[in-house]
């Protein structure tokens, strides 16, 4: 190996190890069986048994999960129609700043996303009298930056999509829609999956965005968890951790095998 790969692989392990080690040391003293999380005093599931005999951690991972199906559907289904247009409608007016506002929740800081979500719902209780702050007002913002997601990857789909199927099927005689539901969605199902398995792992363990439209009586699971980081380490969080990081790399290794899939 010649000396400028080798110290450009030299970087590279100092790189990952300094991103994953501290992960995999939270996954190793998960099975801790001390109460301080940096003195390691042999194997034990103690804290994994403890972590789920905790209703109020139950209760707040429950309320994520429901919240992460319902905006990745949501994202889903209002991505596919983003990414359709930006990928397929001709040019209209408008369509510069549509592919903009499309894209700026990517770039945007949540800390902005987050205060106008919530001046948008005081406003719109103040106004219209709803919705109160809670689930649904979680969900509304959840979907607004995950759709952005779920519409690249459906937009990158299509630009290299075959129409010649399309055309086929409706030479044929088959409808724009039945040529949709038949041909152009079931090709483009697995980047389709790909966005929503995206915005599940972006939602469920979103914080900022959520602390500014959760109400005073929801708590979500990051919001747990920070509460309970600030009062000190509790060993469940390295339980939680290693919960949390199984799901979403299995998550995103899905994703990854359905984006490339054809």
């Amino acid at each position: 190996m010649m000396p400028r790969a080798r110290f450009a692989f030299t970087v590279l392990c100092f790189g990952y190890a300094f991103l994953y080690v501290p992960i995999g040391l939270v996954m190793i003293y998960s099975f801790n069986a001390s109460r301080l999380v940096t003195v390691w005093a042999g194997f034990s599931l103690h804290w994994w048994r403890t972590l789920f005999q905790n209703e109020a951690m139950l209760s707040a991972a429950w309320l994520s999960l429901r919240i992460a199906l319902v905006s990745a559907t949501l994202s889903a289904i209002l991505g596919l129609a983003a990414g359709y247009v930006l990928a397929r409608a001709p040019a209209f007016l408008g369509r510069t700043l549509f592919g903009s506002l499309v894209i700026a929740p990517m770039v945007m800081p949540e800390v902005v996303m987050g205060i106008s979500m919530l001046l948008l719902f005081v406003g719109a209780e103040r106004f219209l009298g709803g919705p109160d702050r809670g689930f649904l007002t979680i969900v509304i913002a959840h979907t607004t930056f995950s759709l952005s997601f779920v519409a690249i990857v459906v937009q990158a789909r299509l630009a290299d999509f075959d129409r010649s199927l399309e055309e086929a099927a409706m030479d044929l005689g088959a409808t724009p829609w039945t040529t949709f539901r038949t041909i152009t969605l079931p090709l483009i199902a697995p980047a389709l999956g790909s966005g929503w398995l995206l915005a599940f792992t972006l939602s469920l363990d979103d914080l900022i965005m959520t602390q500014f439209v959760a109400g005073a009586e929801t708590q979500t699971l990051p919001m747990r968890v920070y509460s309970s980081v600030r009062l000190g380490v509790d060993p469940q969080i390295n339980v939680l951790a290693t919960l949390v990081v199984v799901i979403a790399a299995t998550t995103l290794a899905i994703s990854g095998r359905l984006t490339r899939r054809r």
